[in-house]
C-alpha cells in the first residue's frame, strides 16, 4: 500500500469517526432540548390545588429536572464547539486534538469523549484531550511508549 492510499484510508477514517462524534453530540443536544420541553410543560400544566404548597413542590421539582437538562444542554453545546476545532484533514506527527493515534493497545480519536466507535469493523475510542489516557498520548509520536494504568502502550502511528 502507498504512502498516499494509507494517508486517504487514514483520512476517510477520521472524517467516518468525526461524523460519529457530531452525531453523537446532536444526540445529547436534542435529548436534552426535548427534556428541558418537557420539563417546562411538565411545570406550566402543574394546576393550582387547594393545597398550594403540592403546587409550588411540582412546579418547583419540574424546575429543578428543567435547569439539570439545561446543565446537560450547556455540555452538550461545549462539545459541539470543541469538536468544531478539530481538524480530520490535517497529518499529525505528535499526539495531539485532532489525531488518530494508533498503539498495540487500541486506536484512539483525539477529539472529544464519546465513547466506543467502530468504522469499518474496526474499533476505535473517541477521547477528549482532557481525559487521563489523553494527557499520557498527547505529545508522544511513532515509536513512543507510555505507561497508562500501570500497563505499556506503543504508538505505533500518530495521524
Amino acid at each position: 500500500m502507498s504512502t498516499d492510499n494509507s494517508q486517504t484510508d487514514l483520512h476517510l477514517i477520521k472524517h467516518a469517526l468525526l461524523n460519529q462524534c457530531r452525531q453523537y453530540v446532536q444526540q445529547r443536544i436534542a435529548t436534552a432540548r426535548q427534556a428541558m420541553q418537557a420539563a417546562q410543560e411538565a411545570a406550566n400544566s402543574e394546576e393550582k390545588s387547594s393545597a398550594g404548597d403540592k403546587y409550588e413542590t411540582g412546579r418547583a421539582m419540574a424546575q429543578l429536572e428543567r435547569d439539570r437538562h439545561a446543565q446537560l444542554l450547556a455540555e452538550a453545546l461545549k462539545l459541539e464547539q470543541e469538536l468544531s476545532r478539530v481538524d480530520a484533514e490535517k497529518d499529525y506527527k505528535i499526539a495531539q486534538p485532532g489525531s488518530l493515534v494508533i498503539t498495540d493497545r487500541g486506536r484512539f480519536f483525539v477529539s472529544i469523549s464519546a465513547g466506543k466507535m467502530v468504522v469499518d469493523s474496526v474499533e476505535y475510542f473517541a477521547i477528549s484531550p482532557a481525559s487521563p489516557i489523553a494527557a499520557a498520548l498527547l505529545g508522544k509520536k511513532t515509536g513512543d511508549a507510555i505507561t497508562f494504568n500501570r500497563q505499556m502502550y506503543h504508538v505505533n502511528s500518530v495521524g
